[in-house]
């Protein structure tokens, strides 16, 4: 498999994937998947709950064997299946208990994007592996934030990395800055209408942030690790919809740690 246009996937990354009857495991090296680790799942398909949590985490502790630390920027894990089928509450809990428990952000799938996993890999592998899918392309669509007065060329990068990998960017669609905006604290871009008074700012917010529903991922732009006082608002919009959220770098200054992840791919 080819590198290029692997935004998300770093080398030497440690991949997982919990499916109906496997788990997999997998680390991603000159831009190919190699097969680290599979066996039947370590666990009966009746378990929920705290046991299930408590199973997920054990396993995920175990991938000590494959990389020195484990954590939300070393390691990825996906899951599909039964996990698909968890009432929303749960799943959000699973998600919680398995990153108090081992840093790691546990990713249920969506069975729409499990498909286009599939698809992809069939079209470019002739495989029926979705993780082969995933590392060509793991994005359809991704929301970018950060800070548009502070880290604008950064965040036009970040942009850029996700385009050339096949993914639309929701918001912001144009990164050209409105003229009469420029240099004040609430940048306006190009497609954007000016604002109606000060008031008007939460309607820009609003559609910024309704775009989060549709994305695949929210990928933060935040370099130095800092995340400014807008983003940190819209975390939380971001954690109410269980919405999967990457940080370009290790967050500082967020009081509430959450499940997340760090870094894009090389």
């Amino acid at each position: 498999m080819k590198k290029e246009n692997s935004t998300v996937v770093a080398e030497g990354r440690v991949l997982v994937h919990f499916d109906p009857e496997r788990v997999s495991v997998y680390r991603f090296r000159g831009g190919e998947l190699d097969l680290l680790k599979r066996e039947r799942l370590p666990f009966g398909a009746g378990l929920a709950g705290e046991a299930l949590a408590d199973s997920v985490g054990e396993f995920c502790a175990g991938l000590k064997e494959f990389t020195e630390v484990v954590d939300n920027k070393s390691a990825r894990v996906y899951a599909t299946g039964v996990f698909q089928q968890l009432p929303q509450p749960e799943a959000d809990a699973l998600v919680n208990s398995v990153y108090v428990d081992t840093g790691l952000y546990f990713n249920i799938v969506r069975p729409e994007l499990e498909r286009f996993y599939l698809d992809t890999s069939m079209a470019a592998r002739g495989s029926n592996d979705m993780m082969e899918g995933l590392t060509r392309r793991e994005f359809r669509t991704a929301v970018v934030c950060g800070s548009f007065q502070s880290s604008l060329g950064y965040i036009e990068d970040t942009i850029a990395r996700l385009r050339e990998s096949g993914t639309v960017v929701l918001s912001p669609r144009s990164t050209r800055i409105k003229p009469e905006t420029e240099g004040t604290d609430f940048i306006l871009f190009d497609y954007q209408d000016l604002l109606k008074n000060h008031r008007d700012t939460w309607r820009h917010k609003c559609v910024h942030m309704d775009a989060f529903r549709q994305a695949d991922a929210v990928v933060v732009c935040n370099p130095g690790g800092l995340v400014g006082k807008g983003t940190i608002f819209e975390l939380g919009f971001m954690s109410a919809l269980s919405k999967r959220v990457i940080f370009t770098e290790e967050p500082q200054g967020v009081s509430v740690l959450f499940p997340c992840e760090v870094g894009l791919g090389s």
